[in-house]
Formats: structure tokens, C-alpha cells, sequence
């Protein structure tokens, strides 16, 4: 049995919690600073997640962050870091408190940011930030692959690969987190599994835009029953470009064609909020319109990523090289119409 410390109580953090404890290990599920209410709701309803809307496995210590003593923070075997990209500063300086370097860091979180005009994945920036507060060696691993957090708390069966540059790491925490129903691979690209884990959120966008780009000329009826051509043509291109990006990235072009890749876009195309999004901006509507008319309260994944790395790609990429990219970037980070030049 091995302890695993889970931070972060939305719904992957929450569903990864289910294969944790079916594989008996100990496992805690701590709520950030700004999910009181949601520990209370599960609490209050044995373990019931009100976003799931399934149960957790009884066994599973779930607490507030206020409520995680230094009793709890002892001994811990794997950190699961499960907050929003924006909680990766907060994050690094809370585990900075009680990280032991025997113990491995696993990031759900997915993103990419601009650093001092440079592109980093949120490894990169955690280390950074365990660094700086005094951690010499941290052992901080990424997971990518088309896995969604409902599927998964419903032990649907679902397959990721992790990734470090040490092999051996990620084997370690495979036997941790395997189960019959949650099977991982490994990658020493870790680069590249982060930039696919990431950017593949902007790509679905678009080809969740598929519908409304699908014809200049046919009414909505005829859009809706035969985009499917349109689709796969904007899979295939997608894939081109992301093959692209890892490349430019210093990550394995191979991995674009993985888990972390292609098994993640078709996921994440198929259905979720950054496809709801791009099915808005296939219709016509600008994003900002989309955003308050629709998606006020919900996290856009993609929308959130193009904000954050899209003025240096619209600087300094090559828009030939990557027009799908930049039509994504310009509607998101310019408020313009989709228009995709065929």
C-alpha cells in the first residue's frame, strides 16, 4: 500500500482518486483553497461528487486544504497535482512546504506558458518553482491520453502514458495507478506529451467548429447530418501542425501519433467544453459573445491556452505553416470571426 495525496477535488482530480484507492493504496483528496464548499457537498453525501454525479470509493480521506496537517503530509509516496494551470503557482509553493524528494510528483494539469518570451510546459514551471524554494532533484512526471474524468470514475476502461525523462520513474508510478480498467504506458517525451496534452485542446476547438465549416451554401439540416468530411479533413491537418509544434518544442514528432496525440484530440473532439466552444465559433459566433451567452461560468481549456501562448505564436510562427493554428488564435485572442481558408 503506498500513500497518494491528491490536490485538487474537480473532476479529474476527483475521478483519478477511483483507480488510486481500487488499487489499494491510501489515498487523500484535498480540496484547493477555493473548493470548501464542493469537500463539504461530498462529505455530506458519503462521498458522493456532485459534478460526477457518482460515487467515490468510501475509503478515500476527502479534506479541505485547511484540514491537511502535517500528520497527513508525512510519508506521502506520489503527489497528484489536479488544480487548474492557473494553480500552478499556489501549488508549487504549498507542496514546497512539505516535498521530500524521495517522493514523485504526477501533474494532470495540463498547459502550456510563456516565460520570459519562452515556451515552458508546467513541469517545467513547477520545477522551477520547487527550485527556487530550496528542492534539488524534484521527480515531477506528466500524464497525457484521451481519458475523461467521468469515464474514468465509472472505471470505464481508459489507457495514458506518462512521461519523465527517467523510464523508471513513471514505471514506479504505473504499478501505483494500474488498474484492469486504467492501463498507462510510458514516455521518456515528456516535452511532447505535455505540448500534445495541451495544444490538442485548442485543436479540438476547431474541429468541434466542424458543422458550421462544414458549407458556405447548405442549410443547418443538411450541415448537421454530413460534416463528418469536414471533420476528418480538419483531424488529418490538425495532426499535421501538432506534429509541427512538438517538433518547433524540442519534443518527439512520434508522440503527436500517441496516447498523448491523436487518442487525445479524438476524445476531446468528440464531445466536452472545448468542442461546445468551437461548435459556437463554427456557427458564426465570436467568442467573447459565445462565452457570455453560453459559458460564462465554465473553464475553456483551449480558449484559456490560446490567451496565454497565442500573441507569441501570432508574433513569431509562421502563419503558412500553421493556418489552422492562427485561424483558432485569431478568433480567441482577437474576437474575430472562424474563417478557415481552404
Amino acid at each position: 500500500m503506498k500513500k497518494i495525496v491528491i490536490i485538487g477535488a474537480g473532476a479529474m482530480g476527483s475521478a483519478f482518486s477511483v483507480p488510486c484507492a481500487d488499487n489499494s493504496n491510501e489515498v487523500i483528496l484535498v480540496g484547493s483553497f477555493l473548493e470548501d464548499k464542493l469537500i463539504d457537498q461530498i462529505n455530506n453525501n458519503k462521498n458522493l461528487h456532485p459534478v460526477l454525479n457518482c460515487q467515490l470509493p468510501k475509503d478515500i480521506k476527502v479534506i479541505k486544504f485547511s484540514e491537511f496537517d502535517n500528520k497527513m503530509k508525512e510519508n506521502v509516496d506520489l503527489i497528484v497535482v489536479g488544480v487548474n494551470s492557473k494553480g500552478i503557482e499556489w501549488i508549487g509553493e504549498e507542496v514546497s512546504k512539505f516535498y521530500n524528494e524521495n517522493t514523485n510528483i504526477l501533474l494532470l494539469t495540463k498547459g502550456l506558458a510563456v516565460i520570459e518570451n519562452q515556451f515552458e510546459t508546467l513541469a517545467d514551471k513547477l520545477e522551477k518553482i520547487l527550485k527556487r524554494k530550496g528542492a534539488t532533484n524534484p521527480k515531477i512526471s506528466a500524464v497525457g491520453g484521451p481519458c475523461l474524468a467521468n469515464g474514468l470514475a465509472n472505471r470505464i476502461k481508459s489507457s495514458v502514458v506518462i512521461a519523465n525523462k527517467n523510464i523508471e520513474i513513471v514505471k514506479e508510478i504505473g504499478k501505483i495507478i494500474s488498474t484492469k480498467y486504467y492501463s498507462t504506458e510510458f514516455s521518456k517525451d515528456i516535452v511532447g506529451v505535455e505540448v500534445c496534452a495541451a495544444i490538442k485542446n485548442i485543436y479540438s476547438m476547431l474541429i468541434g467548429a466542424s458543422v458550421g465549416l462544414s458549407s458556405d451554401n447548405a442549410d443547418d439540416n443538411i450541415k448537421s447530418k454530413y460534416y463528418l468530411n469536414t471533420a476528418a479533413s480538419l483531424v488529418h491537418k490538425s495532426m499535421s501542425e501538432m506534429r509541427k509544434i512538438v517538433k518547433k518544442l524540442n519534443g518527439n514528432e512520434e508522440t503527436v501519433y500517441g496516447l498523448a496525440g491523436l487518442g487525445d484530440l479524438h476524445v476531446s473532439a468528440a464531445g466536452g467544453r472545448n468542442s461546445k466552444m468551437g461548435n459556437y465559433l463554427g456557427k458564426g459566433m465570436l467568442f467573447l459573445d459565445a462565452k457570455e451567452e453560453h459559458m460564462k461560468e465554465i473553464t475553456i481549456e483551449g480558449a484559456e491556452l490560446a490567451l496565454e501562448i497565442g500573441p507569441k505564436i501570432l508574433r513569431e510562427f509562421d502563419k503558412n505553416e500553421f493556418p489552422l493554428l492562427f485561424s483558432m488564435l485569431d478568433a480567441i485572442c482577437n474576437n474575430k470571426k472562424l474563417i478557415i481558408y481552404w
